[in-house]
């Protein structure tokens, strides 16, 4: 595949990013596009230059760390992938392929398309846990779940915290990965003693790291490798708003 990457080079936080041409030899169509990335930053080092930088550890699609949006789409054109499922079958000979880090203020470009997610972790920190003493393990069918909130739960605890939701929102809002995280607890039992005081802590935290605000876009979902859904945000903001109502604030 004769195929031109135009790749986003930044050397640090404070340092201005330009994008830089390469016309990669030997791509074929069964290689993952990380592998492409490997064979071009090969081809750099031969020649005496840096190459790019770009953060990946499972390439199996469970660890979120490889996100990038290509082509101007998180995660690149197909669905349900992130980018290091991403084959380059996808693609046609002769195309011209652009690939840059996550735009948003709150992910600060590190190296090339490398950001910092850490404000996800500190969501999490917020109130994406259950603190209560839940005893030692029990059997599976001592507390009762039902089936519906048990797949509800599951689904929202497919998320993995990849980040492609911000950058696809045109407001750099983290809405969905953190209704998801409050939602995987919030089905269950464990989760409800919290409930409240998880929705209101994760949230400011949400806005105090710079993320934007929700306004039903929907970008969010579509990008999402897991397919998670928008609903859960519905269910976060009703929880806000019982805990408004109650006068719930973080950390009661």
């Amino acid at each position: 595949m004769n195929l031109t990457l135009h790749v986003w080079r930044q050397s640090g936080p404070r340092d201005e990013g330009r994008f830089e041409t390469f016309k990669p030899e030997g791509i074929t169509e069964s290689m993952s596009f990380l592998d492409m990335l490997d064979l071009v930053n090969e081809e750099i080092t031969v020649d005496g230059g840096e190459p790019i930088a770009f953060e990946h550890d499972c390439r199996e699609g469970i660890c979120g760390s490889c996100g990038m949006v290509v082509n101007g789409v998180a995660h690149g054109p197909e669905k349900l992938v992130t980018a290091c499922q991403l084959h380059m079958r996808s693609f046609s000979d002769g195309d011209e392929i652009w690939v840059e880090p996550w735009r948003a203020s709150a992910f600060p470009v590190m190296r090339d398309l490398v950001v910092d997610r850490s404000s996800f972790d500190r969501i999490i920190q917020a109130g994406g846990y259950v603190s209560i003493r839940t005893g030692s393990a029990q059997d599976a069918n001592a507390i009762p779940v039902p089936k519906p909130n048990a797949d509800r739960a599951f689904d929202a605890a497919a998320c993995i915290g990849c980040g492609a939701c911000v950058a696809a929102c045109p407001n750099a809002s983290a809405m969905l990965f953190t209704s998801a995280k409050a939602a995987h607890l919030s089905y269950l039992p464990q989760g409800q003693t919290e409930r409240l005081e998880r929705a209101v802590g994760m949230v400011a935290i949400h806005d105090e790291e710079g993320f934007g605000n929700c306004t039903n876009h929907g970008a969010c979902q579509e990008v999402c490798p897991k397919g998670i859904s928008v609903d859960y945000i519905s269910r976060l903001n009703r929880d806000l708003l019982k805990a408004n109502l109650t006068g719930v604030e973080p950390g009661d």
